[in-house]
């Protein structure tokens, strides 16, 4: 099989182009046809260097195929073809692939769902779940356009969070960037100043500051060292079962941030859960696959500890209410939904309200954290250029009272 490029017109005149494998351009060309587009011009791809990261397959391009599917699938076009068209015409070569591997598991008689679950890096355990509903209840459409909506809604949470964690760091690093090349490079020249001038006394301060720059300079390669030690070995922590567990605790309760990350949190069960319900998946099996994609483990327990309790015959939010992990407003309306019949609905307006709180924190939080870092920069780098300068002005001061 190779990859070939083509070129060709519809019946309507429309010019369109695409790429697909084939074992010849003979069979592009049919291929084509077959699809009533006149080929104008099919040629063999170039070698692409092919390098992924992961599965190569972003959020977008799921969320692209879900909801052009969708629509292929409400106009009445089969499930093989439209899985085709779609594989064809995908600008990701990486989910092309996929595409049509998935096609081939369906032309050979597996369902879409059970094609759907040999890539579980691509499809997780949700949109598989959520694709056999609809395939059980022949709404495979609607379902699809509800995946679309969802992952629309989880990127938008997932970057807002990536928001929240980066900035902060960003600014802190530009800080420690700016006062290493003080201490490395502008220090030593007020040195070399100094020193052309004999017999000058040097203030406590300034030679506070001189000392922690030859310092600096002399034990750089330890400051290196311990440094490339100290984060492998807490990535190395991390990678344990009871250093996430510590990561994943302390990450709720980190001053600021961590109100925000428990926000994302219950936007991102709420949603998961209410999606689930809506379209037909059993609240057992639902809360099993929030837990596997909570992405907290003091989440997931809660979350079991849920699912284990309403297996016993018990409601959801008494549980819930047990975990402390779940704010008591959201326990309280997951009650009232329980008792109106309209869980998946009630679950929704909860999740809509997080994620509008999820906005404003995220909007407060890098108000604050600006000025507070910009601050610290400013005392830092002035009490420095302070230090620093202090000869001069005793200097000057000596000077006018001389004259």
């Amino acid at each position: 099989m190779a990859k070939f490029t083509w070129e060709g017109t519809t019946r309507a005149g429309e010019t369109r182009q695409g790429s697909m494998e084939a074992a010849d351009e003979n069979a592009v060309m049919n291929r084509l046809r077959a699809e009533q587009i006149t080929p104008k011009r099919v040629k063999r791809a170039s070698r692409e260097f092919n390098f992924k990261i992961g599965t190569g397959v972003g959020p977008d391009d799921l969320k692209l195929f879900t909801r052009q599917l969708a629509v292929m699938i409400d106009a009445g076009l089969p499930l093989v073809q439209a899985l085709d068209i779609l594989a064809t015409q995908s600008e990701n070569p990486h989910f092309g692939k996929v595409l049509h591997s998935v096609k081939a598991t369906v032309e050979q008689g597996a369902t879409f769902s059970e094609a759907l679950k040999k890539h579980p890096k691509v499809f997780d355990d949700l949109y598989v779940n959520l694709v056999a509903a609809g395939e059980v209840g022949g709404i495979l459409d609607a379902i699809l356009n509800r995946l679309a909506t969802y992952i629309e809604k989880a990127v938008k949470l997932k970057n807002q969070l990536r928001s929240a964690m980066i900035y902060p760091v960003a600014i802190f690093v530009v800080a420690l960037g700016v006062i290493a090349v003080m201490l490395l490079k502008v220090i030593p020249k007020f040195e070399e100043m100094y020193k052309s001038f004999p017999g000058a006394k040097l203030p406590g301060p300034t030679k506070f500051v001189l000392n922690i720059s030859h310092g600096f300079i002399d034990a750089w390669y330890y400051i290196v060292g311990i440094s490339v030690a100290a984060f492998f070995l807490i990535g190395s922590a991390l990678r344990t079962e009871r250093g996430k567990d510590i990561a994943h605790t302390m990450v709720l309760k980190v001053p600021l941030i961590g109100g925000v990350i428990r926000k994302i949190v219950v936007a991102r069960f709420t949603r998961t859960l209410g999606t689930l319900l809506s379209s037909g998946v059993p609240i057992l099996d639902s809360l099993d696959i929030c837990a596997r994609t909570a992405g907290n483990r003091v989440v997931t327990r809660a979350i079991l500890h849920a699912r284990a309790r309403i297996s016993e015959g018990q409601d959801m939010a008494g549980p819930l209410g047990e975990t402390d992990v779940f704010p008591t407003m959201v326990v309280q309306m997951i009650g009232v939904g329980e008792q109106t019949g309209a869980m998946d609905q009630m679950l929704q307006k909860i999740a809509d309200f997080y994620e509008e709180e999820v906005n404003v924190a995220v909007s407060g939080l890098t108000s604050l954290i600006e000025p507070v870092m910009m601050a610290f920069l400013g005392i830092v780098v002035g009490g420095l250029l302070i230090a620093m300068y202090m000869p001069i002005f005793e200097l000057a001061s000596n000077i006018d009272a001389g004259g």
